[in-house]
């Protein structure tokens, strides 16, 4: 098939419209829209999986300054009286623990620090996890108790706190 040139009205010698299928169209708006999402996604994803986290954070660390709140109450200080050798145990744990998680969460909410925010949160991360370890006999009986299904849904935390981590240490400056 050969083109024959078209002259526009200022002389120009312009190619002729080049007709497309339906098909190839609705394509090339499904990439548009692709190429849309991916931009958005990635300038927004990992912002709202922080702020997420940290909200997070603050509403459980919240309840545990209120004596009778938190489900996990006697676990806190179970595994604060284990990880401290008895030297920490019933409310002032609960206060650490409580005052720890809203701090993590409040510095993620906020965008900043978060560098002491993360490492916070890996330390706070010991603590949550750490009863599987020191009391899996009470929370696998056989199979995985409430609260023991209450400590693994923070593996999902854990993975997006790495996420987090990521752009974090990849966009802070370095100091030193």
């Amino acid at each position: 098939m050969t083109t024959v040139p078209v002259h526009g009205a200022s002389g120009v010698v312009t190619p002729p419209a080049r007709r497309t299928s339906p098909l190839r169209a609705a394509l090339a708006i499904e990439a548009r829209a692709e190429a849309s999402v991916k931009v958005f996604l990635e300038r927004w994803s990992i912002p709202a999986l922080r702020v997420s986290l940290g909200l997070v954070f603050v509403v459980f660390g919240a309840l545990k300054f209120v004596p009778g709140l938190s489900p996990i109450e006697t676990l806190v200080a179970r595994t604060w009286d284990a990880l401290s050798f008895g030297v920490i145990t019933g409310y002032p744990a609960l206060a650490i623990t409580a005052a720890m998680e809203t701090v993590v969460g409040v510095l993620l909410v906020a965008g900043v620090f978060q560098r002491f925010a993360l490492a916070l949160l890996a330390v706070t991360f010991i603590g949550i996890l750490s009863p599987l370890v020191f009391f899996s006999g009470d929370l696998f009986t056989p199979g995985p108790t409430l609260t023991a299904q209450y400590i693994l849904k923070d593996v999902v935390l854990v993975a997006a706190a790495l996420v987090v981590a990521s752009r974090a240490l990849r966009s802070a400056p370095r100091q030193g």
